[in-house]
């Protein structure tokens, strides 16, 4: 069994950059991660990623991106940056530490891992919120014979060329999956079930989500008021092409429903080109054939399921519904920030970016330690 002040569970974006405010204070700490190797989040994505933020915006506290890193880092620029982070600023975390249940005994929380005990005052939840894949259901899915497999599993469309594939979501994994697969000379639709919001991944030149860095303090109604023309202009109708659009603007629909809109990267081009098939939500399967909500269907050799991920903290750790609920809202927005000594970095889907908003909150944080551990 091992004591320290804080422990922190994960050594991604998020708990790197807590060990980094935590190690600037000369706040003692341990940094746990279940992988061999920090950035394993980065590590499962599909090969073509891109950060879609600017990288100027991205940086974790103290150390920016290396000059020759590309404007929108790849993700295995990502990977070295966070590599090249802990090492030179010395984090040390411990690999190999699964956490397999935390709770709280005599005031302090105890974190089991597989192989040890870990007693703290503080803990730092950095898990992410794409811990655990959400399984696709269907009546008649167990018949297809195909290749069906979760965004999380998917690399590249090598394998696919003229094959035809579906593509179930619109989120940006999807999307992304999506246009990876058509370039690779696969025959790809894509099914849609809810409306959506869509925004261009620059204007102007301008990363738009430098735009919402300008527009943070608006609020979310006024923010996309001013936006709806522009948007009018750079993306146009995508009710003209089978899409639905949602009754309030990407700003709203981060801010107040905690969901991220469609940053184009490419998607609405192919679309509007007939590359790329535009299909409502799947009805029902029967072996290849797929039925969907309004009465069309296909055939398919293969289906990659882009609906997204839970945190499954739930796993490890017995926290109420509300704090649960929480932990995704904006940090300054929290009822119960720092209740017990319990922190959550990295959970809150924000407009101007994740990896930005993890440095904010992690100086927050570990602010919130220091001044506690002076009192």
């Amino acid at each position: 069994m091992l004591e320290t002040q804080t422990v922190i569970v994960g050594a991604s974006a998020a708990g790197l950059a807590c060990a980094a405010h935590l190690k600037s204070r000369n706040l003692p700490y341990i940094l746990l991660e279940k992988e061999a190797h920090v950035g394993q989040a980065w590590r499962n994505h599909y090969d073509r990623l891109r950060l879609h933020t600017h990288k100027g915006s991205s940086n974790l506290p103290f150390l920016p991106f290396p000059k020759q890193t590309p404007k929108y880092p790849s993700k295995s620029d990502v990977i070295e940056y966070l590599e090249h982070y802990a090492e030179s600023l010395d984090l040390q975390p411990i690999f190999n530490q699964e956490v397999v249940k935390i709770y709280r005994e005599g005031g302090q929380w105890v974190t089991a891992t597989t192989t040890n005990r870990y007693v703290s005052t503080f803990l730092v939840l950095a898990t992410g919120n794409a811990n655990k894949a959400r399984k696709y259901s269907k009546p008649g899915i167990e018949s297809f014979p195909g290749k069906i497999i979760h965004s999380s599993e998917y690399k590249n469309g090598t394998d696919f060329k003229g094959k035809k594939v579906l593509v179930v979501g619109f989120g940006n994994s999807a999307c992304e999956i999506a246009m990876d697969l058509t370039e690779h000379g696969a025959e790809t639709s894509i099914s849609v079930r809810s409306a959506v919001n869509v925004l261009p991944k620059e204007i102007l030149g301008i990363p738009v989500l430098k735009i919402g860095i300008w527009q943070s303090l608006l609020p979310a109604k006024l923010a996309d008021t001013l936006n709806k023309p522009v948007l009018a202009l750079f993306v146009g109708d995508i009710e003209k092409y089978g899409l639905k659009k949602l009754p309030y603007g990407a700003i709203e629909q981060i801010r107040e429903h905690h969901q991220v809109p469609l940053l184009d990267l490419g998607t609405m081009s192919l679309i509007k080109k007939g590359q790329l098939q535009v299909l409502p939500d799947v009805k029902s399967v029967d072996g290849n054939h797929v039925l969907f909500s309004n009465g069309i269907s296909k055939d398919f050799d293969a289906i990659v399921t882009g609906i997204g991920y839970d945190h499954n903290i739930q796993k490890f750790l017995d926290l109420p519904d509300e704090r649960l609920e929480d932990m995704s809202l904006f940090i300054k927005e929290r009822r119960f920030f720092g209740n017990e000594n319990l922190y959550f970095c990295g959970y809150y889907v924000s407009p101007t970016g994740m990896l930005r908003e993890m440095n904010i909150e992690s100086e927050i944080i570990a602010e919130d330690i220091a001044k506690k551990q002076t009192s």
